[in-house]
């Protein structure tokens, strides 16, 4: 006999748990299911842009994670082409700035992590649940675990990554290879770093590194160069063209967008999916008492669709613009070096700040 769910979440990673948060802030109960055994704090830190700190704002965690991590000043962008070695691209983010109005740390996995399930009701999350497959079952979906048992969903929400089984299940392809390899870790300084609260960034001719101070004592690196060995992402035509839902199921994170690191929005665009949807949600869900059954599904498809509809092109720009930023930054030809360090500089340090601009709004529709 299979456990009946209003809302089954299918990974604990930073769009499952921002989801369930979000929708517990609405008063609906969600269950997360993830395939490990315990909460995956493994990586190291991530860029958190103004639209990151908006949507935390929004499920009401900006501050605690504030106090732990250091606000940013600057962004510094450096290649070769400089003998003097002066940069070729500056941001400052002063509160004098031209940036002023940007807020820009670089937050820790496992603190973000931890926050958000800590808001959570116990029981929330459900480990070691490994989805093996999925299928119809009336106005639901049955959802099979590795354990035997079975989840009976009225919503299901895939954000179990780049190789999700409900992303899979919605008929998307798997992510595609986009030629690049990145390295990252994270240094520790028990007595300080005596780094600048700086994101300094160096390029060469297919090489880039980079430095992020997270905290006092805590350093953020990554090292991306051209390899065999390369990163996902998926083809932006696909976001458009792809079922990012389908009547009561649909994906966020990685499992809906995975992109190239280029523009540091990876998480950031994860934690914006878990409010929107929410949000849809909600609205969609918003005094059920005595609804029937069909009358139910149909606005909780209404919903999912009113989510896909506005992420759908915010996604395609993401991936767009962060693989058009990788591509150009990483060059090895002359002609595209040369127009990266000379005449795109400033033009390329410009575009995550376009991309952080956006407004993931409020839980509540106002």
């Amino acid at each position: 006999m299979e456990a009946v769910e209003d809302i089954v979440i299918v990974g604990a990673g930073i769009a499952g748990l921002t989801t369930a948060l979000g929708l517990h802030r609405l008063g609906l109960r969600s269950l997360v299911v993830e395939a490990s055994d315990g909460l995956r704090t493994t990586g190291f830190a991530f860029l958190t842009w103004t639209n990151a700190w908006r949507a935390l704002d929004a499920v009401g965690i900006g501050e605690p994670l504030r106090q732990q991590h250091n606000q940013l000043s600057r962004f510094r962008l450096q290649t070769t082409s400089e003998v003097s070695g002066h940069p070729t691209a500056e941001r400052q983010f002063d509160a004098t700035g031209p940036q002023r109005g940007h807020e820009f740390r670089c937050v820790q996995r496992r603190t973000l992590l931890e926050t958000l399930v800590n808001e959570l009701p116990s029981g929330t999350v459900r480990y070691s649940s490994k989805v093996v497959s999925i299928e119809e079952s009336g106005y639901s979906k049955l959802v099979h675990l590795s354990d035997g048992s079975s989840l009976k969903a009225k919503v299901l929400i895939g954000c179990d990554g780049v190789n999700s089984a409900v992303t899979k299940w919605l008929g998307f392809k798997k992510p595609a290879f986009v030629g690049r390899f990145s390295i990252r870790g994270s240094a520790y300084y028990e007595h300080g770093h005596g780094f600048e609260p700086e994101y300094f960034r160096y390029n060469a001719e297919g090489v880039r590194l980079g430095a992020i101070a997270c905290d006092e004592k805590s350093i953020y690196w990554f090292f991306t160069f051209s390899s065999s060995s390369k990163s996902e992402f998926r083809h932006p035509w696909e976001i458009l063209l792809g079922n990012i839902d389908k009547t009561n199921v649909c994906v966020a994170g990685d499992a809906f967008h995975p992109m190239t690191p280029d523009i540091g929005q990876g998480a950031c665009s994860a934690l914006e999916d878990g409010i929107v949807l929410a949000r849809c949600l909600g609205e969609a869900l918003r005094d059920k008492q005595g609804m029937s059954s069909e009358e139910e599904y149909r606005r909780i498809e209404i919903g999912l669709k009113s989510y896909a509809k506005e992420r759908r092109w915010r996604a395609f720009k993401l991936i767009s613009t962060a693989y058009t930023v990788g591509y150009i930054e990483q060059s090895n030809g002359k002609v595209l070096s040369f127009l990266r360090d000379r005449v795109l500089a400033s033009f390329l340090a410009g575009l995550p700040l376009k991309m952080a601009s956006y407004d993931c709004g409020k839980l509540r529709a106002s």
